[in-house]
């Protein structure tokens, strides 16, 4: 089964200095229907205007990772950590027993960026923090840049699960296997795929179950997001 959401149908929300799109039940928006993807809780498509961020608050229990396309985020927490994500690179943080932290753009310009959180296959575990540049990742590859399957290169986090970068140039293809009990979440960040046959364009998703091989071709340059999840929540 392939479900496309449209990106039209994202839930939408608009403050002073975020505008955010909200693909799963998340702070004032809840729809009993749409509360995870397997262990895929979180996905934020956010867009931070300049001079402002989110102030410090907490998390636990809670595997976040956060991609940035645009511009710079200063990001500071209570394991110590201080420093800048900048475009291209990917921050993690398993929140466990608990983290305080906050994610400020410091900049006149705004920056971009998506925000994934996963379940964790542990509860209550101590913290954890990094951070990688994925600027240059190979075209028409899958690249993993956060997991926990054991993946070379990729950050690796505390969930059976993989999120996947992808730039196609137009007329490649990539096929990616779905093991058993797994589903795969693609988002487009730009471009024109198709997903064993059904079409997908900028900011629209595909959430992929009991498909064995998935083929993914694209019509023009393209980049998406994929996360490999198990479709049994692990807690």
């Amino acid at each position: 089964m392939i479900r496309k959401i449209s990106a039209n149908s994202r839930y939408k929300a608009e403050h002073d200095w975020l505008t955010t799109y909200h693909l799963f039940s998340f702070s004032m928006y809840f729809d009993r229907g749409n509360m995870n993807f397997g262990a895929l809780r979180v996905f934020n498509d956010d867009y931070i205007q300049g001079e402002n961020g989110f102030g410090a608050h907490q998390h636990d229990n809670m595997e976040i990772v956060t991609i940035v396309h645009e511009g710079q985020l200063t990001h500071q927490d209570s394991m110590g950590n201080t420093g800048t994500i900048r475009k291209g690179e990917v921050q993690y943080m398993s929140a466990g027993t608990g983290v305080t932290h906050a994610e400020v753009n410091q900049d006149k310009e705004p920056i971009h960026l998506y925000q994934i959180w996963i379940m964790p296959d542990e509860q209550n575990v101590q913290p954890q923090y990094a951070q990688k540049d994925f600027s240059n990742i190979s075209s028409n590859a899958l690249v993993p840049v956060a997991s926990g399957q054991n993946l070379l290169g990729a950050i690796p986090i505390r969930t059976n699960s993989t999120i996947y970068l992808c730039k196609l140039d137009a007329g490649h293809s990539i096929i990616h296997r779905l093991e058993h009990d797994r589903g795969l979440f693609v988002y487009m960040k730009e471009g024109d795929v198709e997903i064993n046959g059904t079409k997908f364009e900028k900011e629209d998703q595909a959430r992929i179950m009991d498909q064995d091989t998935i083929l993914i071709k694209a019509n023009t340059a393209t980049e998406f997001v994929a996360i490999d999840v198990p479709m049994k929540l692990p807690i």
